[in-house]
Protein backbone atom coordinates (compact mmCIF):
# COMPACT_ATOMS: atom_id res chain seq x y z
CA UNK A 1 0.00 0.00 0.00
CA UNK A 2 1.43 3.38 -1.00
CA UNK A 3 1.73 6.07 1.62
CA UNK A 4 -0.06 9.38 1.14
CA UNK A 5 3.21 11.17 0.47
CA UNK A 6 4.22 8.67 -2.19
CA UNK A 7 0.88 9.07 -3.94
CA UNK A 8 1.22 12.86 -3.90
CA UNK A 9 4.72 12.58 -5.32
CA UNK A 10 3.51 10.26 -8.08
CA UNK A 11 0.66 12.61 -9.00
CA UNK A 12 3.00 15.60 -9.04
CA UNK A 13 5.49 13.74 -11.20
CA UNK A 14 2.75 12.68 -13.60
CA UNK A 15 1.60 16.30 -13.88
CA UNK A 16 5.19 17.41 -14.52
CA UNK A 17 5.47 14.99 -17.42
CA UNK A 18 2.09 15.92 -18.90
CA UNK A 19 2.26 17.66 -22.27
CA UNK A 20 0.01 20.29 -23.86
CA UNK A 21 -2.73 19.02 -26.18
CA UNK A 22 -1.26 21.05 -29.05
CA UNK A 23 2.16 19.36 -28.90
CA UNK A 24 1.31 16.37 -31.14
CA UNK A 25 0.29 18.79 -33.91
CA UNK A 26 3.77 20.30 -34.16
CA UNK A 27 6.46 18.81 -36.45
CA UNK A 28 7.87 15.86 -34.53
CA UNK A 29 5.18 16.34 -31.90
CA UNK A 30 3.86 12.79 -32.02
CA UNK A 31 7.32 11.33 -31.42
CA UNK A 32 7.81 13.70 -28.50
CA UNK A 33 4.43 12.78 -27.07
CA UNK A 34 5.33 9.08 -27.25
CA UNK A 35 8.54 9.75 -25.29
CA UNK A 36 6.66 11.66 -22.60
CA UNK A 37 3.98 8.99 -22.45
CA UNK A 38 6.67 6.41 -21.79
CA UNK A 39 7.98 8.47 -18.89
CA UNK A 40 4.49 8.95 -17.46
CA UNK A 41 3.65 5.24 -17.61
CA UNK A 42 6.99 4.29 -16.12
CA UNK A 43 6.20 6.57 -13.17
CA UNK A 44 2.85 4.86 -12.69
CA UNK A 45 4.61 1.48 -12.75
CA UNK A 46 7.37 2.56 -10.33
CA UNK A 47 4.81 3.89 -7.84
CA UNK A 48 2.47 0.92 -8.20
CA UNK A 49 -0.35 3.01 -9.63
CA UNK A 50 -2.84 1.79 -12.27
CA UNK A 51 -2.10 2.79 -15.84
CA UNK A 52 -4.15 5.73 -17.19
CA UNK A 53 -7.49 4.43 -18.44
CA UNK A 54 -7.04 0.94 -17.02
CA UNK A 55 -10.23 -1.17 -16.76
CA UNK A 56 -11.53 -2.14 -13.34
CA UNK A 57 -9.51 -5.34 -13.03
CA UNK A 58 -10.98 -6.09 -9.60
CA UNK A 59 -14.46 -6.17 -11.16
CA UNK A 60 -13.55 -8.79 -13.76
CA UNK A 61 -16.53 -11.12 -13.34
CA UNK A 62 -19.07 -8.31 -13.51
CA UNK A 63 -17.40 -6.90 -16.62
CA UNK A 64 -17.70 -10.31 -18.29
CA UNK A 65 -21.39 -10.48 -17.39
CA UNK A 66 -22.01 -6.96 -18.66
CA UNK A 67 -20.34 -7.82 -21.97
CA UNK A 68 -22.38 -11.02 -22.29
CA UNK A 69 -19.31 -13.23 -22.64
CA UNK A 70 -17.67 -15.97 -20.61
CA UNK A 71 -14.18 -17.32 -20.17
CA UNK A 72 -13.43 -19.71 -23.02
CA UNK A 73 -14.99 -17.56 -25.72
CA UNK A 74 -12.70 -17.04 -28.74
CA UNK A 75 -10.56 -13.90 -28.58
CA UNK A 76 -8.86 -11.40 -30.87
CA UNK A 77 -6.31 -8.72 -29.98
CA UNK A 78 -5.62 -5.35 -31.57
CA UNK A 79 -2.64 -3.16 -30.61
CA UNK A 80 -2.23 0.55 -31.36
CA UNK A 81 1.29 1.81 -30.71
CA UNK A 82 0.80 5.58 -30.72
CA UNK A 83 -2.20 5.33 -28.38
CA UNK A 84 -0.44 2.78 -26.10
CA UNK A 85 -3.54 0.57 -26.23
CA UNK A 86 -4.18 -3.17 -26.42
CA UNK A 87 -7.76 -4.14 -27.17
CA UNK A 88 -9.17 -7.56 -26.38
CA UNK A 89 -12.25 -8.67 -28.32
CA UNK A 90 -14.38 -11.74 -27.57
CA UNK A 91 -16.78 -13.68 -29.75
CA UNK A 92 -20.49 -13.34 -29.06
CA UNK A 93 -23.37 -14.22 -31.41
CA UNK A 94 -20.94 -15.24 -34.13
CA UNK A 95 -18.98 -11.98 -34.31
CA UNK A 96 -16.35 -10.31 -32.14
CA UNK A 97 -17.26 -7.67 -29.59
CA UNK A 98 -14.94 -5.31 -27.77
CA UNK A 99 -14.38 -6.47 -24.19
CA UNK A 100 -11.54 -4.33 -22.80
CA UNK A 101 -8.88 -1.81 -23.69
CA UNK A 102 -5.69 -2.19 -21.65
CA UNK A 103 -3.19 0.69 -21.56
CA UNK A 104 0.19 -0.63 -22.65
CA UNK A 105 2.86 0.07 -20.06
CA UNK A 106 5.74 0.16 -22.53
CA UNK A 107 6.72 -0.55 -26.12
CA UNK A 108 10.03 0.33 -27.73
CA UNK A 109 11.12 1.96 -30.95
CA UNK A 110 9.19 4.30 -33.24
CA UNK A 111 6.12 4.13 -35.42
CA UNK A 112 6.79 1.81 -38.35
CA UNK A 113 7.59 -1.87 -38.82
CA UNK A 114 10.38 -3.87 -37.23
CA UNK A 115 13.12 -4.44 -39.81
CA UNK A 116 15.92 -6.44 -38.25
CA UNK A 117 17.20 -8.27 -35.20
CA UNK A 118 18.48 -5.84 -32.57
CA UNK A 119 16.78 -2.67 -33.85
CA UNK A 120 14.76 -2.49 -30.60
CA UNK A 121 11.67 -1.86 -32.71
CA UNK A 122 8.20 -3.25 -31.94
CA UNK A 123 6.63 -4.77 -35.08
CA UNK A 124 3.46 -3.94 -36.98
CA UNK A 125 1.31 -6.35 -38.96
CA UNK A 126 -0.98 -9.36 -38.61
CA UNK A 127 0.05 -12.34 -36.48
CA UNK A 128 -1.48 -15.51 -35.08
CA UNK A 129 -0.89 -17.09 -31.68
CA UNK A 130 -1.49 -20.71 -30.70
CA UNK A 131 -0.85 -22.64 -27.49
CA UNK A 132 2.77 -23.35 -28.43
CA UNK A 133 3.47 -19.60 -28.18
CA UNK A 134 2.42 -19.38 -24.52
CA UNK A 135 5.04 -19.13 -21.78
CA UNK A 136 3.56 -19.33 -18.27
CA UNK A 137 7.05 -19.21 -16.71
CA UNK A 138 8.29 -16.09 -18.45
CA UNK A 139 10.71 -13.90 -16.50
CA UNK A 140 8.32 -11.08 -17.44
CA UNK A 141 5.36 -12.67 -15.64
CA UNK A 142 3.78 -14.71 -18.42
CA UNK A 143 4.06 -14.03 -22.09
CA UNK A 144 2.98 -15.12 -25.52
CA UNK A 145 5.03 -14.92 -28.71
CA UNK A 146 3.50 -12.93 -31.57
CA UNK A 147 5.18 -15.08 -34.19
CA UNK A 148 7.38 -12.38 -35.73
CA UNK A 149 8.68 -12.66 -38.41
CA UNK A 150 5.58 -13.88 -40.26
CA UNK A 151 5.33 -14.62 -44.00
CA UNK A 152 5.04 -10.91 -44.83
CA UNK A 153 8.07 -10.00 -42.73
CA UNK A 154 10.14 -12.81 -44.27
CA UNK A 155 9.10 -11.74 -47.77
CA UNK A 156 10.68 -8.35 -47.03
CA UNK A 157 13.85 -9.79 -45.48
CA UNK A 158 12.94 -8.71 -41.96
CA UNK A 159 14.66 -10.51 -39.10
CA UNK A 160 14.19 -10.86 -35.37
CA UNK A 161 12.77 -13.25 -32.82
CA UNK A 162 11.04 -13.59 -29.46
CA UNK A 163 8.69 -10.64 -29.87
CA UNK A 164 6.21 -10.99 -27.03
CA UNK A 165 3.25 -9.54 -25.24
CA UNK A 166 4.19 -9.86 -21.57
CA UNK A 167 4.03 -8.32 -18.10
CA UNK A 168 6.77 -6.45 -16.32
CA UNK A 169 6.63 -3.02 -18.02
CA UNK A 170 9.97 -3.46 -19.80
CA UNK A 171 10.41 -3.74 -23.55
CA UNK A 172 13.08 -4.29 -26.18
CA UNK A 173 10.82 -4.76 -29.17
CA UNK A 174 7.92 -6.25 -27.20
CA UNK A 175 4.60 -4.97 -25.87
CA UNK A 176 4.78 -4.85 -22.08
CA UNK A 177 1.75 -4.69 -19.83
CA UNK A 178 1.46 -4.42 -16.06
CA UNK A 179 1.40 -7.78 -14.29
CA UNK A 180 -2.22 -7.24 -13.18
CA UNK A 181 -3.33 -6.55 -16.74
CA UNK A 182 -1.32 -9.49 -18.07
CA UNK A 183 -2.97 -11.79 -15.53
CA UNK A 184 -6.40 -10.95 -16.95
CA UNK A 185 -5.25 -11.13 -20.58
CA UNK A 186 -3.54 -14.45 -19.88
CA UNK A 187 -6.69 -15.85 -18.28
CA UNK A 188 -8.79 -14.99 -21.32
CA UNK A 189 -6.40 -16.13 -24.07
CA UNK A 190 -5.53 -19.41 -22.35
CA UNK A 191 -9.24 -20.11 -21.71
CA UNK A 192 -9.98 -19.45 -25.38
CA UNK A 193 -7.24 -21.81 -26.57
CA UNK A 194 -8.27 -24.45 -24.04
CA UNK A 195 -11.90 -24.00 -25.07
CA UNK A 196 -11.35 -24.95 -28.69
CA UNK A 197 -9.92 -21.92 -30.47
CA UNK A 198 -6.81 -23.22 -32.26
CA UNK A 199 -5.18 -19.82 -32.61
CA UNK A 200 -6.14 -16.19 -32.24
CA UNK A 201 -5.30 -13.19 -34.38
CA UNK A 202 -3.22 -10.22 -33.22
CA UNK A 203 -3.40 -7.06 -35.32
CA UNK A 204 -0.66 -4.49 -34.62
CA UNK A 205 -1.06 -0.96 -35.98
CA UNK A 206 1.03 2.21 -35.67
CA UNK A 207 -2.06 4.22 -34.66
CA UNK A 208 -5.84 4.25 -35.03
CA UNK A 209 -6.27 3.81 -38.77
CA UNK A 210 -8.59 6.72 -39.42
CA UNK A 211 -8.39 8.79 -42.59
CA UNK A 212 -7.34 11.78 -40.48
CA UNK A 213 -4.41 9.91 -38.94
CA UNK A 214 -3.38 8.51 -42.30
CA UNK A 215 -3.45 11.97 -43.86
CA UNK A 216 -1.27 13.23 -41.02
CA UNK A 217 1.38 10.71 -42.04
CA UNK A 218 1.12 11.27 -45.79
CA UNK A 219 4.87 11.91 -46.06
CA UNK A 220 5.94 8.85 -44.09
CA UNK A 221 8.09 6.28 -45.90
CA UNK A 222 5.86 3.64 -44.29
CA UNK A 223 2.67 5.05 -45.85
CA UNK A 224 2.18 2.31 -48.47
CA UNK A 225 2.68 -0.36 -45.79
CA UNK A 226 0.19 1.38 -43.51
CA UNK A 227 -2.35 1.63 -46.35
CA UNK A 228 -2.03 -2.14 -46.71
CA UNK A 229 -2.63 -2.60 -42.95
CA UNK A 230 -5.59 -0.23 -43.08
CA UNK A 231 -7.35 -2.52 -45.58
CA UNK A 232 -7.31 -5.30 -42.97
CA UNK A 233 -8.33 -2.91 -40.21
CA UNK A 234 -11.28 -1.60 -42.22
CA UNK A 235 -12.45 -5.09 -43.13
CA UNK A 236 -12.46 -6.12 -39.47
CA UNK A 237 -14.23 -2.97 -38.31
CA UNK A 238 -16.95 -3.34 -40.94
CA UNK A 239 -17.58 -7.04 -40.29
CA UNK A 240 -16.39 -7.62 -36.70
CA UNK A 241 -14.79 -10.82 -38.02
CA UNK A 242 -11.06 -11.62 -38.10
CA UNK A 243 -10.08 -11.21 -41.76
CA UNK A 244 -8.54 -14.10 -43.64
CA UNK A 245 -4.92 -13.11 -44.21
CA UNK A 246 -2.43 -14.20 -46.84
CA UNK A 247 0.69 -12.67 -48.32
CA UNK A 248 0.66 -12.17 -52.08
CA UNK A 249 3.36 -10.41 -54.12
CA UNK A 250 4.84 -8.90 -50.96
CA UNK A 251 1.57 -7.46 -49.66
CA UNK A 252 -1.05 -8.57 -47.17
CA UNK A 253 -4.13 -9.94 -48.92
CA UNK A 254 -7.36 -9.87 -46.91
CA UNK A 255 -10.58 -11.79 -47.27
CA UNK A 256 -13.82 -11.67 -45.30
CA UNK A 257 -13.86 -13.95 -42.26
CA UNK A 258 -16.63 -16.43 -41.58
CA UNK A 259 -19.36 -15.58 -39.10
CA UNK A 260 -19.43 -18.03 -36.21
CA UNK A 261 -15.95 -19.36 -36.91
CA UNK A 262 -13.52 -19.20 -34.00
CA UNK A 263 -10.36 -20.06 -35.86
CA UNK A 264 -7.98 -18.08 -38.03
CA UNK A 265 -5.48 -19.67 -40.37
CA UNK A 266 -1.76 -19.23 -40.13
CA UNK A 267 -0.48 -16.51 -42.43
CA UNK A 268 1.32 -17.92 -45.47
CA UNK A 269 2.47 -16.67 -48.86
CA UNK A 270 -0.23 -18.37 -50.93
CA UNK A 271 -2.11 -15.95 -53.19
CA UNK A 272 -5.86 -16.57 -53.31
CA UNK A 273 -8.70 -15.57 -55.59
CA UNK A 274 -7.94 -13.72 -58.80
CA UNK A 275 -4.38 -13.16 -57.60
CA UNK A 276 -3.69 -16.88 -57.24
CA UNK A 277 -0.98 -18.41 -59.35
CA UNK A 278 -2.26 -20.47 -62.26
Amino acid sequence: MLGFGAVLLAVAAAAFFSVPVWLPKLPGGEATLIKYERKLRRLHWDFGLPMPGEPDLANYSERLRSAGVTEGAPVLIRIFKSEFELELWMQRDGVFRHFATYPICRWSGDLGPKLQEGDRQAPEGFYTVDSSALNPNSRWYRSFNLGYPNAFDRAHGRTGSLIMVHGGCGSIGCFAMTDAQMKEIWTLVTAALSGGQKRFQVQVYPFRMTDERMNGHAQSPALDFWKNLKAGNDLFESSMLPPKVNVCAGKYQFGLGEKGSADVSTIDDTCVGENAKS
